[in-house]
């Protein structure tokens, strides 16, 4: 079952599920691969790619697609969007100090520093980490699809994320605005909502 055959309760706990796990796989990630070495002073100042984001949950699989925007030692941002209609449900965006998660479905949104996710987050996971991660991705024989399992949660081992498409072309990244509609949550909030799904 896709995101998009789902009613809109399922489909926005869907967004929020995505929004955590995209959340711990930016942490992880960068702790879990690092057969990549090297500075990335030869890279571009851009890194773009589509994104898809494969997740079990219950008797079906979530599948959402979307785009990543990199700008180096500045700011990446994932949207995801809903199929067909390429609305955007979720985004997150991360800098080399804070997060930011966004429900758009839900009118809610997360942001937390990286010294309040200290308890969440791996100690060597940074924004550093992150870039190291996709531009080795980026690369003709890097490493383009990680599972759930290589990201360190187990539970979702059938889980994956997969980047392919990547380009190096200029374009201006825009830091997400909110406007009053929407409601800051507290991690912690977030975190309970998403266990008693």
């Amino acid at each position: 079952m896709k995101l998009n055959l789902l009613n809109n309760n399922d489909a926005a706990r869907a967004c929020r599920l995505l929004s955590l796990l995209m959340l711990l796989a930016v942490g992880l990630a960068g702790c879990k691969t690092s057969s990549h070495s090297g500075a990335l002073s030869g890279e571009s100042a851009c890194l773009s790619s589509k994104v898809q984001l494969t997740v079990p949950h219950k008797d079906a699989t979530l599948t959402v697609n979307g785009t990543m925007k990199l700008k180096k030692k500045e700011c990446m941002q994932i949207s995801f969007l809903m199929p067909i209609l390429r609305t955007e449900v979720a985004r997150m965006e991360v800098t080399p100090d804070e997060i930011l998660l966004v429900d758009r479905m839900g009118k809610r949104y997360v942001r937390a520093t990286r010294k309040e996710l200290k308890n969440v987050l791996p100690k060597k996971a940074d924004f550093a980490h992150l870039e190291k991660l996709l531009y080795a991705a980026s690369k003709p024989n890097g490493k383009k699809v990680l599972t759930g399992k290589e990201l360190g949660i187990p539970s979702l081992e059938k889980g994956k994320i997969e980047l392919s498409n990547f380009s190096d072309k200029p374009f201006v990244l825009t830091p997400t605005q909110l406007s009053q509609k929407y409601k800051e949550v507290e991690l912690e909030e977030l975190l309970e909502m998403l266990m008693d799904l």
